[in-house]
């Protein structure tokens, strides 16, 4: 799956997330889903989320 709906994604889900300031490099950081943040049903960059750690990012791979 790739985080670009809403319904895939649930809180204490594992996932990999691309931070902002790492779009241009790529970079995905593992945790996990604490809130969800996009209201919409899907987002074609992927769902925002926040994890436990308090990082913000949006969803690129969920992890089962």
């Amino acid at each position: 799956m790739d985080g670009k709906k809403r319904a895939d994604i649930k809180s204490g889900l594992r996932v990999s997330i691309i931070l902002k300031q790492d779009q241009r490099s790529g970079k995905l950081t593992q945790g996990v889903v604490k809130d969800i943040l996009t209201n919409s049903a899907t987002h074609p960059h992927g769902i925002k989320v926040r994890l436990t750690d308090g990082q913000v990012g949006r969803v690129k791979e969920i992890h089962s």
